[in-house]
């Protein structure tokens, strides 16, 4: 590889020849080899959001060269396209401010506006310091950075994604409203119920998800942006940065507006540790479907066998013909990793310290991750498994007629101690509640008959 001197305050540093970024980016480079996990695309997007929204105003305001702001801006476009991803070549396990990540899109857009203005790299006409990271500072970059990606990638991939999901399940819903089955509680028999309306009450789960999302925006789209070195606003012009945010709300399209207070949007991460309460109650309503449908598929012969779900792959490397529910467990290892995740967005917002929280690029890291493991995984699992689903409503009537808690429903004919008496019996000879009741004088046929209705049961009432 060839390699450059580049000179920054420590002294000279070699960096590779191609390279856009420069020696603060290459120290960094070389302290921390410690992952190989990188920011995501979504980070980066926004760091460029940040850098080109800013040079835009300080030309705006003439604190900057038009021509050379121009440039900044272009060169932070690119960054936010993706153009420039393999510039941004830090670990997440870095300092806990992120200044080498930002310091990184300093550098990176500063030489790409500079090769921009003159057609060749290394002139350094654009300043990174000076002019991409006009009134700002790290301490106000990342944590704005952070809820910038987050709110976008809630907004177009994970709302949509559990709209798709909620959709598809309430459409299964509808599909099996009549195929009576056996209610299970404690993992037990238990009055009778609708495939149709436990399918409703996963897409009700997945509704709650996106409203409890909807709930905790407005938090996030509160940005530290303006408070640069500590919350102060020093050398930060008056309004700058609120009109900054009122560009970057422009160019997505938004709601982004300036913290209320900027000692706590720097100091502490309760945004942040909120949405990630969020994603991790929306990796445990994954599990609690993805759960059911394998149970309720399980089998094909020795299992509940009431749903059929889709055969994706083979199952076994020995048993020929096995099929796994492979989708479901998909599902439970993306909650796994979300759970998590929100554990380390939650301990490392604990760890903000007076005006600074130290642990920004592993939390911004884990909330980035969980999101996108939800969308995907949201996708996936309704394509893949929701719409291929298909109910065994003989094998859902088999079991439910053999259920002897159906009995219930004759509480207010018969009384709970004659009903569990009845029960008992049916489940150790095998006998039908309907026989057994007739046997005993308890109930009149015909009146027997309209109480043992069991697509009724699953209405409420009393019968």
């Amino acid at each position: 590889m060839q390699y450059r001197t580049e000179t920054d305050s420590m002294g000279d540093v070699n960096v590779p020849a191609d390279a856009y970024y420069m020696a603060s980016t290459q120290r960094a480079v070389d302290n921390f080899p410690i992952s190989n996990l990188r920011f995501s695309r979504r980070f980066i997007w926004a760091l460029g959001l940040i850098k080109g929204s800013v040079a835009t105003v300080a030309a705006e305001r003439g604190a900057k060269d038009s021509e050379a702001s121009d440039a900044t801006r272009r060169a932070a476009d690119e960054v936010m396209d993706g153009a420039l991803d393999d510039q941004f070549v830090l670990d997440i396990f870095q300092t806990g401010s992120g200044t080498s990540t930002n310091t990184n899109a300093n550098e990176v857009i500063a030489a790409r506006a500079s090769e921009l203005l003159d057609g060749e790299r290394g002139t350094h006409r654009v300043h990174p310091n000076d002019d991409v990271n006009y009134a700002q500072s790290s301490n106000d970059v990342i944590p704005t950075a952070i809820h910038l990606a987050t709110v976008a990638a809630i907004r177009e991939e994970l709302l949509p994604a559990l709209d798709t999901l909620a959709g598809d399940l309430a459409a299964k819903a509808s599909d099996f409203a009549d195929v009576v089955k056996s209610g299970r509680t404690h993992l037990m028999d238990a009055t009778p119920v609708t495939l149709g309306q436990e399918f409703g009450g996963f897409a009700s789960q997945i509704r709650h998800g996106q409203a409890r999302l909807e709930r905790v925006l407005p938090e996030l789209e509160e940005l530290a942006l303006g408070g640069t070195a500590t919350g102060t606003g020093i050398n930060a012009p008056d309004g700058f940065a609120a009109r900054v945010i009122e560009l970057m709300a422009e160019r997505t399209g938004m709601a982004f507006r300036e913290a209320d207070d900027h000692f706590e949007a720097q100091g502490a991460k309760d945004a942040a540790v909120a949405a990630a309460g969020v994603l991790n109650t929306i990796a445990v309503s994954y599990v609690k479907i993805a759960n059911d449908i394998r149970f309720l598929g399980s089998g094909p012969t020795s299992g509940i066998s009431e749903l059929k779900i889709p055969s994706l792959q083979p199952g076994s490397s020995i048993m020929p013909g096995k099929v796994n529910p492979v989708m479901s467990e998909m599902m439970m290892q993306v909650a796994a990793k979300v759970v998590g995740n929100a554990s380390t967005v939650s301990w490392s917002g604990a760890l903000g310290n007076f005006e600074l929280n130290v642990m920004m690029p592993v939390l911004a890291h884990s909330l980035l991750e969980s999101v996108d493991l939800l969308a995907n995984a949201a996708t996936t699992f309704a394509e893949r498994c929701v719409r291929g689903c298909e109910a065994n409503a003989e094998r859902a009537r088999e079991l439910v007629e053999r259920n002897a808690i159906v009995v219930t429903a004759l509480n207010p004919y018969i009384g709970y101690d004659n009903g569990s008496r009845i029960a008992k019996t049916a489940v150790a000879t095998g006998k039908s509640v309907r026989e057994l009741v007739l046997a005993d004088g308890l109930m009149k046929e015909d009146e027997l008959d309209a109480a043992l209705d069991i697509k009724k049961m699953t209405e409420g009432g009393v019968m």
